[in-house]
């Protein structure tokens, strides 16, 4: 991709008719786009490193030019800080992957997690904390996402005074999180549109959308303004995001970019591998 600025008044100048012209200009709107590449921030979840002593973990990450670390708990984010990383996803506040918004409940513990750790988050730098859609337990769609809708209501004027996103993760029901009810983008972007906050937003994983509804980069296209975060991973088997498994990784990161999404693809595949090798080779994909 050049770096090299394209100047739509220059271009446009050139142009006979006021009908090209106004044909032209937002094409050439677009190419300054690409040109000026909308880059997302890559990231990378903490627990599949899990056999990596912490600090050993965060000195790897840094080494390879990454900034942040997903998925840490409060108490890990000032560790993270030693090593001039930061959070891009908090955790540990907001329910439980079971026990989640879509259960009353829930709501208070869910609410005053959300809302005491939210001051905490944006005081650390820390831009997103994650919550969850809970086990459907008979529950219809409507019931949850009305249950969900209402919880996060209450949630969502802290998240917009401090400036921290609240994101709901998209998992499978299928493999990995039996029961699971948001377990389909349509359900959660339901949820977030209704409640309809710029900082309550969709956590969209890639490995658990493929095994549930595929169609990835249709989604991702048709569902950006909904998305403030993305994990990747392989299918099957959530290992590396190479030529092993059946998604095609950088159309994936090509089209997140061509949204105009400058937030954070997290990396949350379980290597097999040399962990930090496979992870510099992911790093090495989404930078192309």
């Amino acid at each position: 991709m050049t770096s090299r600025r394209i100047s739509r008044r220059t271009v446009v100048r050139g142009v006979t008719g006021s009908a090209v012209a106004a044909w032209l200009a937002p094409r050439v709107a677009a190419l300054e786009v690409e040109a000026q590449g909308a880059r997302f921030t890559q990231s990378v979840c903490r627990w599949p490193f899990a056999k990596i002593p912490v600090r050993d973990f965060f000195k790897g990450v840094a080494d390879l030019g990454l900034t942040a670390v997903d998925l840490l708990t409060p108490d890990e984010w000032p560790v993270a800080r030693e090593f001039g990383l930061t959070c891009s996803m908090g955790s540990g506040l907001g329910g439980t992957i079971v026990d989640g918004l879509n259960d009353p409940a829930n709501h208070e513990a869910i609410v005053k997690g959300l809302t005491e750790g939210i001051p905490r988050a944006a005081d650390a730098g820390v831009p997103n904390v994650i919550t969850f859609f809970g086990n459907r337990r008979g529950r219809s769609d409507a019931e949850g996402i009305a249950n969900s809708v209402a919880a996060l209501r209450r949630v969502a004027p802290v998240a917009e005074k401090h400036g921290v996103t609240v994101c709901i993760e998209l998992l499978n029901s299928r493999v990995d999180h039996k029961d699971y009810q948001g377990d389909r983008t349509p359900y959660g972007v339901a949820v977030v549109s209704q409640v309809n906050s710029p900082r309550v937003k969709l956590l969209y994983d890639i490995y658990h959308m493929q095994i549930m509804e595929g169609d990835v980069i249709r989604t991702l296209r048709d569902n950006r303004q909904w998305i403030a975060h993305y994990h990747t991973a392989g299918v099957p088997g959530r290992h590396e995001i190479d030529d092993t498994q059946e998604l095609h990784y950088p159309a994936i990161f090509r089209a997140i970019r061509d949204t105009g999404f400058t937030g954070h693809v997290a990396h949350e595949f379980i290597p097999v591998r040399d962990p930090l090798t496979s992870l510099r080779e992911a790093v090495a994909m989404g930078r192309v």
